[in-house]
């Protein structure tokens, strides 16, 4: 078989799963509080030292060339996107990358509540007069619990957090937490953020938030679109070195083959 078909066909795959992964960058060039992924590739090593051969079944100028690429880690970018004023009272934006809101996801399978982070700070009061996200979750007080806004009337949240119901502070706190290994983040979709192992959160004192504001997506949309583009030709200029290569194969096979 054709060396050169494999090291072609790993181009593609792994310059279509780039273009995947900025294409959704750009699909969420809108979203607020959105954060992109940043796909990476890595260089794979040939077989002899992949699999640890030595010598044995090696060969010199397969090893030169050697075993393609496959896709590397993915990272979020968590740059700070731009704050958008929309004049909603339940509307707040962060200003400091390494701090997120906390909120109640219920766990599908298990049916425990589970605190998850957020840069979305589009807030709004559900039936039960409860604050939530955009998604439903309930967002979470300094004490992991629930804010219920009890009484009637206009509720909002000013500078340092607090909720206010008709121009008076009724003591709950938004629970502003601070991540500082940003890379033990995962993504868990509807701008939610999940960790593994030790609570990473930190407590902050004086947040840094803008009522009447929500973070922008981090989503540069020039530079995602020119990334877009570069992976596309890319995947298919491994693509047309495959039809290269079967060209090749078929010269070597049905005229090469018949000569003598």
């Amino acid at each position: 078989m054709n060396y050169g078909l494999y090291l072609s066909a790993s181009g593609v795959l792994t310059n279509t799963y780039r273009q995947d992964v900025f294409a959704n960058n750009l699909a969420n060039v809108e979203t607020p509080g959105f954060k992109p992924d940043l796909p990476s590739i890595r260089q794979r090593d040939p077989e002899a030292i992949e699999d640890n051969l030595g010598f044995q079944g090696s060969n010199e100028l397969l090893d030169r060339l050697g075993g393609g690429v496959l896709a590397g880690r993915q990272r979020i970018n968590f740059n700070q996107g731009t704050p958008r004023e929309t004049g909603n009272d339940l509307d707040v934006a962060l200003t400091e990358k390494h701090q997120f809101f906390a909120v109640q996801s219920i766990d599908s399978k298990s049916g425990q509540a589970e605190v998850r982070l957020t840069r979305d700070g589009r807030f709004t009061l559900n039936n039960a007069r409860e604050l939530v996200t955009q998604s439903g979750k309930r967002v979470l007080d300094t004490r992991d619990q629930p804010i219920v806004v009890n009484g009637p009337g206009q509720a909002s949240i000013d500078a340092t957090g607090q909720v206010i119901l008709n121009n008076q502070p009724t003591g709950q706190l938004l629970q502003v937490t601070r991540v500082n290994n940003l890379e033990g983040l995962t993504k868990r979709g509807q701008g939610l953020f999940a960790y593994a192992g030790a609570d990473p959160r930190q407590a902050v004192e004086s947040p840094s938030i803008k009522p009447g504001f929500i973070e922008a997506s981090g989503v540069d949309p020039i530079m995602t679109m020119m990334q877009v583009v570069a992976a596309t030709k890319a995947a298919t200029g491994n693509a047309n070195m495959i039809k290269y290569h079967d060209r090749t194969l078929d010269q070597a096979v049905n005229t090469l083959g018949r000569v003598g």
